[in-house]
């Protein structure tokens, strides 16, 4: 017969996971202090705004999504605007955006359903959120995160990248190492370990040539150890 375990006896995967919430915190810690700061890049005044630019950001820079967006909403400032107007309209003013066709299309009809649905106003959850075309977790949750500041875990390309280097989620699906990340980092944290990788993404933990040696958590990173250490 098995011997039953002691009550202070822990399974090998609690060990890991309380290892890897510890990593979460250090790189927190160590990240903050290059990112006093950190936030999205997208230059947004409010959660409509975001929300319409994270559609628009999809597949194209934050720069152009910005340059783009600050003469959009002078014209469309609340989500009838969007819902009201025609297609061609909406193509026209976001023209030099990529798919601009098929996006005029989504932010119309996500418009549409937050009129429908919510009478015009931004939900604070995820599940809300996710209800509306165009919206997945990751627009969601930088929506929540981003415009209203609560916890959320933003999973877009450059902390996907960051999270499989430094091996906190071999997670290949983003929605997957999103609920993994819920479970590692702590969530109070979650909005601010999201921001400081998105940050570090971009700026040091590059796609096609990381900067390994400025890297202040690159003794955290088996992308390090394996190809530079």
């Amino acid at each position: 017969m098995a011997k039953r375990k002691g009550k202070g006896a822990r399974s090998e995967g609690d060990r890991n996971l309380e290892e890897l919430r510890r990593k979460a915190v250090e790189i927190v810690k160590r990240l903050e202090k290059v990112y006093p700061n950190p936030k999205l890049e997208l230059e947004f005044e409010n959660p409509f705004q975001l929300l319409v630019m994270a559609i628009l950001a999809a597949q194209e820079s934050d720069k152009v999504v910005n340059k783009v967006s600050k003469e959009f909403f002078k014209k469309y400032k609340k989500p009838e605007d969007i819902a009201n107007a025609s297609l061609e309209e909406l193509e026209k003013d976001i023209k030099s955006i990529n798919f601009y066709r098929r996006k005029a299309k989504l932010i119309k009809e996500c418009c549409q359903k937050l009129i429908e649905l919510y009478k015009g106003e931004i939900p604070k959850d995820i599940e809300s959120l996710t209800k509306l075309p165009g919206v997945g977790r990751k627009t969601a949750n930088m929506v929540i995160g981003g415009a209203f500041g609560l916890p959320a875990i933003i999973v877009d390309r450059h902390v996907h990248r960051v999270v499989e280097r430094i091996s906190l989620s071999k997670q290949k699906n983003p929605d997957k190492m999103e609920k993994e990340l819920m479970e590692i980092v702590p969530k109070e944290l979650w909005t601010k370990f999201s921001l400081l990788l998105l940050n570090h993404g971009k700026s040091i933990c590059k796609a096609k040539k990381p900067e390994c040696e400025k890297c202040v958590i690159k003794d955290l990173c088996g992308y390090y150890k394996k190809s530079c250490g």
